[in-house]
């Protein structure tokens, strides 16, 4: 009797979501769904559990006025992260959930950067996300804030160096560990404050004197809790592991040390976990690529792994690198140092003339590498400087012959719609205090490129090798864009006589079209406006224990192998891989890798994340105290982004900076969200997207690591 009811409870509930979906459906408050419904007086309390049942999945929501519509499938009382915003509102993470919920100023409800929050979704939905309120606080996870101290008579307070952080922290005397005004200091929160209360705190570690060398970075690096020092039993681990290839562990291995092979790497790199090697028999190429057998050092649920779990990626920060393992391994025994024998996993690549894998074989492998090259040695060699081809004579024939598969293969993934965003990245060098003294783009040459068409082949091979294998593995997934972001850049492009073929029905794209987009605004003057917002309606990649395919690359299978010392995710498949290459994968093993990898994954993309976010801090902070010194200078760049409070230009050397919008003389501006464009309401005249302009350095904010500018005095506003 009980199941009939529930199913009869649950056929009712798929008829009204049926109802609510036709076209004839006009929204009905529920009195009029219950006479709608034909609902008798006894059944009209149920038929209200229901509604509110539905509405609690996310099936249906209400209006302001009560009436009942289709929901969004986004269930009402959720859990999540919230993340605070400077300007008062913020934002909740909900897990699996593409889209953050917005919560108003109004709605925060006391709740802190970070906390683990209760939230219920707020009637009437009209933004372009949906908006809800926080209704518990279930975990306060930040409990350490990193600040400038402030001292006040008989007690002091921390100003948060993060800006989502709203209010001061306060700290009695007593528990300022003697801290002065003016000292970067970490500061344990012991109460989280309310509305009428700041949060309260006591002083854990003074960092040194804002003003002091390297105190700036450090303060950073304290506000992301990256793990600076490697615990006393990881470093005794990887001392006792740490030792010379013996001829036991060369055993049932294939030995390549008589294959010729190099590293090709930045002067200044030191874990070299990456080395090639390439010959040509007839119409057949040879690859190898040989990566580090970490694993070999680094043993399952051993304190060095949980370490590296910890860690999930190395941290390469302007002035130092934070390792996932420590340096004696990193740069020692799983670095493939010149001359030396190292134990690698090698994927071997027989490729056509069409550059596509004809066959291949994942090894285990003992080599030996010839020479360590430069990327800049190789691109002068490859640009045909006498000297240094003299220098490296033996070698000169396999670096040419790389240069031949390079091209074939990444002509081939063009083919395919792979898309390549060439946007250069920072270099910034310091001097011996820290302090910046050049800025400047980091541009791929040809050496780069060979190693990166290289690594995405092995990392594409391996993937798919196991992906058929159907055992548990660690892919590198990148989704499809959100339909919303591409609707919206196709209307764009469209001002500019371009578009973009999406599938019909589902508002999908294919990855060649994007890169048809870019290939087509090369060399003109869009395409800095046009590639930014391409970039911007792209998803992040991530990674998952599903093979979904990677969007950016037009694959269907991908994952990290090549960087297993400085990426966790590699290091967790070189074991499964080794697992299976010694028959160990059996069904224990299977259902062990399948109990962990969800995690692995999800905790590796995390970590991923606080890393790129620690990088780019750094760097905006060096580009802040660099362009301190430059305040009334006069620079010409690009509009790089445009936005209600102003015009975000970005120079030649990387820097960007802000126009405020008081500050564009002449007029009132407005900003269209259509068109990108910041536009004067009496003149007409229009800053756009890609735009040159000249401007003049105005001052920068440390708190915010910003930096204004203003338009340069000379500047006649000519857009050609």
């Amino acid at each position: 009797m009980g199941n009939s009811k529930l199913e009869m409870r649950e056929e009712r509930k798929k008829k009204i979501c049926e109802l609510v979906e036709t076209d004839f459906y006009v929204p009905m408050k529920e009195k009029e769904l219950a006479d709608f419904m034909q609902a008798n007086p006894e059944e009209r309390g149920e038929l209200k559990d229901i509604l509110a049942e539905l509405v609690k999945e996310g099936k249906l929501k209400t209006t302001k006025r009560g009436k009942y519509i289709k929901g969004d499938g986004m269930p009402a009382n959720l859990s999540g992260t919230f993340i605070s915003n400077a300007r008062g509102f913020g934002f909740v993470e909900i897990e699996g959930q593409n889209q953050d919920l917005f919560i108003p100023e109004s709605e925060v409800n006391g709740a802190f950067h970070k906390d683990k929050v209760l939230v219920e979704l707020l009637p009437g939905q009209h933004g372009k996300r949906p908006e809800a309120k926080i209704t518990a606080i279930l975990s306060h996870e930040l409990t350490r804030i990193v600040g400038t101290f402030d001292k006040a008579g008989k007690f002091g307070f921390v100003i948060p160096d993060n800006d989502k952080l709203l209010s001061d922290v306060f700290v009695p005397i007593e528990r300022s560990k003697g801290a002065v005004t003016g000292h970067k200091v970490v500061v344990e929160l012991t109460d989280y404050g309310d509305e009428k209360h700041k949060p309260e705190g006591k002083v854990v570690e003074i960092l040194g004197h804002v003003n002091d060398p390297g105190v700036d970075i450090l303060s950073i690096v304290k506000g992301f809790d990256l793990p600076m020092e490697f615990p006393e039993k990881v470093l005794n681990q990887a001392q006792r592991v740490a030792k010379e290839v013996s001829l036991k562990d060369m055993d049932g291995r294939k030995d390549l040390r008589s294959l010729q092979m190099v590293t090709i790497d930045g002067e200044d790199a030191k874990d070299l976990d990456d080395a090639v090697s390439l010959s040509k028999d007839g119409d057949r190429y040879y690859l190898g690529v040989h990566i580090a057998d970490v694993t070999n050092y680094v043993q399952e649920n051993s304190a060095l792994d949980r370490e590296a779990v910890k860690r999930g990626t190395s941290v390469y920060l302007v002035d130092r690198v934070i390792p996932m393992l420590p340096h004696v391994l990193s740069n020692g025994m799983c670095s493939l140092n010149m001359k030396e024998e190292r134990l690698a996993l090698s994927c071997l690549m027989t490729l056509n003339e069409k550059g596509e894998v004809i066959d291949h074989e994942i090894a285990e492998t003992v080599i030996c590498v010839d020479q360590r090259m430069s990327y800049t040695d190789v691109n002068k060699i490859l640009e045909g400087d006498i000297d240094t081809q003299k220098k490296f004579e033996t070698l000169v024939p396999m670096f040419f012959l790389m240069k031949e598969l390079a091209d074939v293969v990444r002509e081939k993934r063009k083919k395919r719609g792979s898309i390549d965003f060439d946007f250069p990245e920072s270099k910034i060098i310091l001097d011996k205090e820290g302090v910046p003294i050049s800025i400047k783009p980091y541009e791929r040459n040809a050496a780069t490129k060979i190693i990166e068409d290289f690594m995405l082949l092995a990392n594409e091979t391996v993937a798919q090798h196991f992906y058929w294998m159907e055992i548990p593995f660690v892919y590198r997934t990148h989704d499809y864009p959100d339909p919303e972001k591409i609707l919206k850049l196709g209307t764009f492009i469209n001002n500019f006589g371009y578009h973009i073929k999406v599938k019909s029905g589902d508002n999908e794209i294919h990855p060649k079209e994007i890169q048809k987009l870019l290939g087509k605004i090369e060399g003109t003057q869009e395409e800095a406006l046009i590639s930014r917002l391409t970039l911007r309606s792209m998803k992040r990649a991530q990674y998952a224990a599903e093979c979904t395919g990677h969007f950016g690359l037009a694959c269907q299978f991908y994952c990290h192998f090549t960087s297993p010392i400085r990426r966790y995710p590699d290091l967790q498949i070189h074991r499964i891989i080794k697992d299976q290459l010694r028959g160990r994968m059996d069904g224990n093993r299977i259902d062990h890798y399948r109990g962990i990898l969800p995690e692995v994954a999800k905790h590796s993309s995390e970590m991923e994340r606080r890393a790129d976010e620690a990088e780019r801090e750094t760097d905006k902070l060096k580009k802040v105290q660099y362009m301190e010194q430059r305040i009334g200078e006069v620079f010409e760049g690009v509009i790089s982004g445009i936005t209600a409070w102003g015009i975000y230009v970005e120079l030649s050397n990387t820097v960007e900076g802000l126009i405020h919008v008081s500050r564009l003389a002449g007029d009132y501006y407005y900003y269209s969200e259509e068109t990108y464009e910041m536009i004067g309401r009496d003149t007409g005249r229009s800053y756009k997207l890609g735009q040159r302009i000249r401007i003049m350095v105005d001052g920068v904010d440390y708190f915010q690591k910003s930096i204004d500018f203003v338009l340069a005095p000379e500047d006649d506003f000519d857009e050609d």
